[in-house]
């Protein structure tokens, strides 16, 4: 099963950060009986709830696992779709783990799936069934502010989120935090600006913070800087399509191809990605565009200079691995890349930016999010009007002195205050360029060649070791 083999990449990836902490100046951080403790999955509820539907009693499987609590709430997306089982919510739970200890996010792991196929129903239908799952989450307080807070992940968004935190309301009406028991809601419902292109914005700042360091990006033999750098993208759901909106939009990178379940859209030249995604929107398939093609993941395997997976996990292994001509590869999604196949990327000194920090957009964004929801107050509030006072008595200061008028277009960027996306924008850029920076601080100090991956593991786990060392444990 694609669940099994998932989580066996997880802990190959685990046990390798392991060794080299075992072997560096750090060895007294974590010792093989802690190690073990980490690695585990702490518990893992199975639910199977019914939902009377269409005249007839409908049954469901849910899962809510958490990995580790050493940090509460501990956080994590839920997924609806038909390939859901324990295996694969347990290995995203661990790397949830990891990634919010990697990004300094105070939240443990957590990960969540329903199994379904959200096209079988209606939007009414599948309310009913998110509510109802939603309830049995409660009795277990696995959906709470203060200990298991979920957001959105493949097959789920706003609107779900938005039930699930209405019937916690609901089931807790004098809980004055009861908005925070997810995150990923519509703005509307507590939610916050920037949460929903999160994700693919952070693969832009991880790229941007990878081409900061020219040492890192010599290992690739790229040219320095992002423009004109061509680009294939796996994946054009959320994370994917904002991620290659961003970079071709704001970093002039080349979008050359888009690969989707039903073929894949070339295009030399660049693919307009916003009109693409209208077209996907509305056709809900990308057959007829311009540039469609039949082929399918083969395509990750054509030339270009950066390769992003952006869909499912497990799409690159030791069956294509070989094959793969991009020297960088950054993992929008969660696991993309086999164990296996991370072998052998590693062998051929392809680079790859793990997910654990190339797809930790999106926690970082849901914990402002969950600030915001515990402190009652917009991001920026406060402060945004004062800071466009201060910054209008130096303008007017400087006209004073230099007896000319400040340039009209400056003026009026300066003077408007942070909103509550500039905010957010700026909070995720800072915490994805200073985790880039520890990263390549590990990897670039051990004389051992370490793969990037297992220097940001190696970060994170001195980190949740430190954590539960704290606790007594």
């Amino acid at each position: 099963m694609a669940g099994t083999e998932f989580l066996k990449s997880i802990e190959t990836n685990f046990k390798n950060a392991t060794e080299a902490l075992q072997k560096s100046e750090f060895k007294d951080s974590i010792t093989p009986d802690l190690a073990h403790q980490i690695m585990m999955a702490n518990a893992t509820y199975v639910v199977r709830f019914a939902v009377r539907l269409r005249g007839t009693v409908h049954t469901f499987t849910g899962y809510r696992s958490v990995h580790s609590d050493h940090f509460e709430p501990v956080k994590g997306g839920i997924r609806y779709d038909l390939a859901v089982n324990q295996e694969e919510v347990e290995a995203l739970a661990a790397l949830m783990t990891y990634k919010c200890a990697l990004v300094e996010v105070p939240f443990g792991g957590s990960k969540g799936g329903l199994i379904i196929n959200v096209n079988d129903w209606s939007e009414e239908e599948l309310e009913r069934i998110t509510r109802r799952f939603t309830q049995e989450l409660a009795k277990r307080d696995l959906i709470h502010p203060s200990q298991n807070v979920p957001a959105p992940d493949v097959g789920t968004g706003e609107r779900e989120m938005a039930w699930m935190a209405d019937e916690f309301r609901r089931l807790n009406p004098t809980d004055l935090n009861a908005w925070a028991c997810v995150t990923g809601k519509p703005v509307s419902k507590g939610g916050i600006s920037g949460r929903t292109e999160a994700t693919g914005r952070g693969v832009q700042y991880a790229l941007r913070a990878f081409f900061d360091h020219p040492n890192d990006v010599k290992r690739t033999g790229l040219t320095p800087g992002l423009s004109g750098k061509r680009v294939i993208i796996q994946g054009l759901g959320n994370v994917g399509f904002h991620a290659a909106l961003f970079l071709s939009t704001e970093d002039h990178c080349v979008i050359t191809h888009v690969l989707e379940r039903d073929g894949t859209i070339i295009d030399p030249n660049g693919i307009d990605i916003l009109a693409l995604k209208e077209y996907l929107s509305a056709e809900r398939t990308i057959k007829g565009y311009k540039g469609f093609t039949q082929s399918g993941l083969e395509a990750l395997e054509d030339d270009a200079d950066i390769l992003i997976p952006a869909a499912m996990e497990l799409v690159i292994t030791d069956n294509n691995a070989e094959r793969i001509k991009a020297p960088l590869i950054i993992e929008a999604a969660n696991g993309p890349i086999s164990a296996d196949a991370d072998v052998i990327l590693n062998d051929r000194n392809i680079v790859i930016i793990p997910d654990l920090y190339a797809n930790a957009g999106g926690v970082t964004v849901s914990y402002f999010e969950w600030i915001k929801n515990l402190s009652r107050i917009r991001l920026g509030r406060l402060q945004r009007r004062a800071q466009e006072n201060q910054i209008s008595i130096l303008v007017d200061g400087i006209e004073k002195m230099t007896g000319k008028v400040f340039p009209e277009d400056n003026l009026k960027k300066s003077l408007d205050g942070g909103s509550e996306l500039d905010l957010v924008r700026s909070g995720l850029e800072d915490t994805m360029r200073n985790t880039y920076n520890v990263i390549s601080e590990v990897w670039n100090s051990d004389k051992k060649s370490l793969s990037l991956r297992t220097a940001a593991m190696m970060v994170a786990l001195r980190r949740v070791a430190q954590s539960y060392s704290t606790l007594g444990i």
